[in-house]
């Protein structure tokens, strides 16, 4: 099995291909290894290296951020290592189940005025054709979490999160597609 490394925007966080599927549907964010451990066997293990700090799972990819005073050339081996040892055990990457509740939580946390109905679906469309194909090029994942008053809500996630060129994406990619398709669009946000 060869995997794969490509560098992000984000110098924190290197993005894996390990040549299979990732993720059948949708994306799942780490920031912690309490979370991914019950969640996901793959992620546990990439949070078992010293100086992991975040794992995220794309279609055919697998981000992974790295703390301070972490460098790459001592942790890239051990998650090569980790992830080629859980694609040739056969294990799932996710834990059943956890894909879905995920997916619901997000879905149940969005926000917006249902006149608005017209402009968050046009919003989403944008999001899902334009934007987040670009966005998981470079290891990440943006999502819908609301709008109000002219303000659209993005979450980052993967190498989006911490991104020192996130706040560009935003304000000058994302802001000014969405402004030039949907003129009720002010500004763009980001939201944890």
């Amino acid at each position: 099995m060869f995997i794969q490394t490509e560098a992000t925007p984000n110098p924190a966080t290197l993005k894996f291909l390990p040549g299979k599927e990732v993720l059948r549907e949708g994306t799942a964010d780490f920031r912690d290894a309490e979370s991914a451990g019950a969640a996901s066997p793959l992620a546990g293990k990439l949070f078992s290296v010293p100086g992991v700090t975040g794992v995220f799972f794309g279609y055919d990819f697998v981000t992974v951020t790295k703390g301070d005073g972490h460098e790459w050339q001592h942790l890239k081996p051990a998650i090569l290592g980790a992830i080629m040892e859980h694609f040739l055990s056969g294990a799932p990457v996710m834990s059943s189940g956890d894909r879905d509740v995920a997916d619901d939580a997000e879905r149940a946390a969005e926000f917006y005025d249902k006149a608005d109905e017209e402009i968050v679906v046009t919003i989403k469309e944008l999001l899902e054709t334009r934007v987040r194909p670009a966005v998981a090029q470079d290891g990440g994942d943006i999502t819908f979490r609301g709008y109000e008053n002219g303000t659209v809500f993005l979450h980052m996630k993967g190498a989006c999160a911490g991104c020192p060129s996130s706040t560009a994406t935003l304000k000058h990619g994302i802001q000014n597609l969405l402004r030039h398709f949907v003129p009720e669009v002010q500004q763009v946000e980001q939201i944890a």
